[in-house]
Parts: structure tokens; C-alpha cells; sequence
């Protein structure tokens, strides 16, 4: 019977002491390594002999800006598209690995490292290019193997996305979700809920920035009855809620440093101890979270805590914005457009080609979200079969950030002005009736009188992209 082969390590570094250090590691963790001391020898021994991964430093000469790293990587990807890459950096230059990893670098890991956590990091990064999807596989592809219903689209970038989910869906690494605004960053961790063994167990999804700090515990672990004043009965939590499924961290980067700590301990060992209760409790979560903000420059900030960002970023998606991949513009538009169409009860409604080429130059700034607030609005406005590009130009300006519009109210009513303004803002606070209020100047009882008179309560708030 033929042995498996020990997967292969190169480390490249100029300094000895980081080679001893990690090729020691990587002998106990049942590796074979090899060292480089700079990008010729580097670039030398990947030419002579196959490898598995790559720890690259970032800088081998007294020059510390990281050019000699980032070229190295190019030249290493250049040559070997689908060899990982880990980039080493300093405490004080996550900034620049975190260029190396938009620049395609699977991830990377400061000096001095937590040796479990890199071991972790290294065999996440091993297991998901095991698994990698042949080159060039087409949507359809995709689509026929798993289930990635609600994401549209068919960019390269997007479709990187989509094989990343499929490759590290039925594992139950922590998945760190990063995209601008509106890119449908929900809809990622709900595809890699769907694609895994927990499918069957819930997806439980949490805001991290709307939970204030003196509910954390009480609404992430849970509480039982007498544990304060109003805790008339025992309630579940959120973390045993997801036991057994997913728990999704929306906003991760909200989270306040004493929250982090409390949140680490979860983490670490999956034990949570409810308000009040004499002993921890177990759970078994697969923990996705997701952000608009760039979280190791967060670290870098002192901002967030270094060991809860290793411990939520074993695999990291990064989500293109819409702008990026503006060839999927007009998929997402008539998708978009059937979808409201058939919300509202209304006839099919059809989109000229030069508005369809109008939507495609677009910025949309606010992505996916905002293309999609526009199509809504002209649908609902326009009233016509078939929306030209005039009819955008007319209704669309609500947002200043399109070119060339502006407020579209003529001719409406004030209640219906009205009823424009509540809808805005209930997509843009996700639906949190104190956020909305708040934003439109009224208390939470004039908000809600002003949805029952336009028929937005009771479910009836339209749906937050």
C-alpha cells in the first residue's frame, strides 16, 4: 500500500532564527520543510521541485517597505497560480500583508506567531487548495453541484467566490466574510450554511453592532430565571440556539473590546455559561462573521483583539464590489426587477437595452443594495411595461451618488414622499425600528403609526437586500 506523500513547506526568510523556528514546527506537525533565505532562492527551489505551500516573508533586505515581498508573491503566482502563499509580517505592517492578500495571497500571520494557531491556519490553507475547483468551471457547473440559489451573477470574481464556498462549506473552519456595504455578504454566509452536513440545524444571525453592552451576555449566552430584575423566566441564547448549525456574526467589526474577550471564550473551547447559572453549557457552532470594515487594520488600530481576529478569520471571502463586476449588472437587474415585480403582484416588467447599459456605468457606491433601491423605486414609479433610461433619470435621484439625478418627487404626493423616506430608511437600518426612528426624527410610537398607515408593519417593510 502506498504511503500518503508529507505535504511540502517552503519558508522564506532571511532571518535563521525564523527558519529553525518554523521548520522545527513544521517537522511536529508532520510536514517537510524546506528554507530560502531570499526571492532568487525561492523562486529557484519552486522551479526544481513541487511544493504544497509557501511562508513568505515580506521584506529581505534593510528596505522595509515590502516592495521586494509583494514582488515576490507576483513572481510566485505568476509561476504557480494555484500555490498558497502565507505571508509573514510584523505587528506594525498589517496594512501591507493585508495589500499581499487582495494581491492574492491566501492569508497571513504576524510575527511572533501562536504556534497552534498557525499550524490551524496552514492546514485550513492546505485543505481548501486540496479542494480547489478545476480552473475555468462555468456557473452552470457550479449550480448543478451545489446550492447557490439568491446570488446572481457570473464575473470571474464572483464565481472565485463561489468556489471558495464550495470548497470550505462541508468543513466547519471559521469563515470571515469582508465586502463594502450592500455586496450581499449575507447571502454568502447563508450558501456556505446551505452547502454544509448543518444544513438541518439553524443558521442563527446576530448584529453584532445593535446589541448593546449591557445585554451581550443575556443575548448571546442566554439566562435563566432570577438572574436580574426582569428575568422572569429561563431564555436561550443565541449561541445555543445555533447549536448543532451555524452562528452568523454580522458587523463582527462593531464589536467593543470587552465584548471580544467574552465572545474569545466561545470561541476557544465552544462553552458558554448562561446569566446566572451555576455551570457552562456546551455547544457545537460553526461561527461565520462578516464585516464592511477591513479587520486586520482593526488589530493594527488596537481596535479589535489579534486573537479573536485569528480565531474568526481561518478562511477569509472577500467579496467584490458591484462595480468590480459590472458585466453582472444586467443579470442582477432583471433578476431584481422579476423579483419586485412579482412581490407587488404586478405584470412582468421589461428593461430597455439602453437602460440596461445606463445601470451597467453606474458607480452604485452602495452596491448591490442600491441598484437594487433604484430598479424599485422606477419600477414603482414609472408604471410602465418596459423602463428606459429616462425613466432612471427621472425617478432614481433619491441618491446623490448617482451622476446627473436628483430628488425625483415631482408630482408625487406627501404621503407618498412620506411613505419613499420610511422605506429608505427601513432598508438602510436592516429593518431596526429604534435605528429608523431615530434617523427620521420621530419616537418609536409615531414610526409605528406612520408604518400601519402605509401598510409597512406586520411584515410588510420591504426586504433588506
Amino acid at each position: 500500500m502506498e504511503l500518503q506523500r508529507r505535504r511540502r513547506v517552503l519558508v522564506v526568510d532571511d532571518d535563521q532564527a525564523v527558519q529553525v523556528s518554523l521548520a522545527l514546527l513544521l517537522k511536529q506537525a508532520g510536514f517537510d520543510a524546506a528554507c530560502a533565505d531570499g526571492p532568487r532562492d525561492a523562486l529557484a527551489q519552486l522551479a526544481a521541485a513541487p511544493f504544497d505551500l509557501v511562508l513568505q516573508d515580506m521584506n529581505f533586505s534593510l528596505q522595509t517597505s515590502g516592495a521586494e515581498g509583494l514582488d515576490l508573491l507576483e513572481r510566485i503566482k505568476a509561476a504557480h497560480p494555484a500555490l498558497p502563499v502565507l505571508l509573514m509580517t510584523a505587528w506594525g505592517s498589517i496594512a501591507l500583508a493585508v495589500r499581499g492578500v487582495k494581491a492574492g495571497a491566501a492569508n497571513f500571520f504576524t510575527k511572533p506567531w501562536d504556534n497552534a494557531q498557525l499550524v490551524d491556519l496552514i492546514e485550513a490553507t492546505l485543505d481548501v487548495g486540496a479542494a480547489a475547483a478545476p480552473p475555468g468551471r462555468t456557473r452552470a457547473a457550479l449550480d448543478a453541484k451545489y446550492d447557490f440559489a439568491g446570488i446572481v451573477g457570473e464575473h470571474p470574481r464572483l464565481l472565485k467566490v463561489l468556489e471558495t464556498i464550495a470548497q470550505v462549506a462541508a468543513t466547519r473552519a471559521p469563515v470571515l466574510i469582508l465586502g463594502e456595504s450592500g455586496t450581499g455578504k449575507e447571502l454568502i454566509a447563508d450558501a456556505i450554511h446551505r452547502n454544509s452536513p448543518r444544513r438541518p440545524a439553524p443558521i442563527v444571525k446576530i448584529n453584532m453592532g445593535a446589541i448593546a453592552t449591557s445585554l451581550f451576555e443575556s443575548e448571546m449566552f442566554g439566562h435563566v430565571r432570577g438572574a436580574f430584575t426582569d428575568a422572569k423566566t429561563d431564555r436561550k441564547g443565541h449561541v445555543a440556539s445555533a447549536d448543532g448549525g451555524t452562528l452568523f456574526l454580522d458587523e463582527i467589526g462593531e464589536l467593543n473590546r470587552g465584548d471580544q474577550v467574552k465572545l474569545l471564550r466561545v470561541l476557544q473551547d465552544q462553552r458558554y455559561q448562561p446569566v446566572g447559572a451555576s455551570r457552562a453549557e456546551q455547544a457545537d457552532v460553526r461561527v461565520i462573521s462578516a464585516t464592511n470594515r477591513e479587520l486586520a487594520e482593526l488589530v493594527a488600530a488596537g481596535d479589535f483583539r489579534e486573537d479573536l481576529f485569528y480565531r474568526l478569520n481561518l478562511i477569509t471571502i472577500r467579496l467584490p464590489p458591484l462595480r468590480e463586476r459590472r458585466s453582472d449588472i444586467p443579470l442582477l437587474s432583471r433578476h431584481i426587477v422579476a423579483h419586485v415585480a412579482d412581490s407587488y403582484g404586478i405584470a412582468a416588467v421589461g428593461l430597455a437595452p439602453q437602460a440596461l447599459d445606463w445601470l451597467a456605468a453606474q458607480p452604485w457606491p452602495g452596491n448591490i443594495r442600491q441598484l437594487k433601491q433604484t430598479l424599485e423605486r422606477t419600477l414603482l414609479l414609472a408604471g410602465k411595461d418596459v423602463l428606459t433610461q429616462a425613466d432612471f433619470l427621472a425617478t432614481s435621484a433619491v441618491d446623490d451618488n448617482v451622476p446627473g439625478t436628483r430628488l425625483g418627487v415631482d408630482g408625487m404626493t406627501l404621503d407618498q414622499v412620506e411613505r419613499l423616506m420610511i422605506e429608505q430608511a427601513l432598508r438602510q437600518h436592516a429593518g431596526n425600528i429604534s435605528r429608523v426612528a431615530k434617523a427620521l426624527g420621530l419616537s418609536r410610537t409615531a414610526l409605528y403609526r406612520r408604518l400601519e398607515r402605509h401598510g409597512l408593519g406586520d411584515g410588510g417593510m420591504p426586504p433588506a437586500e
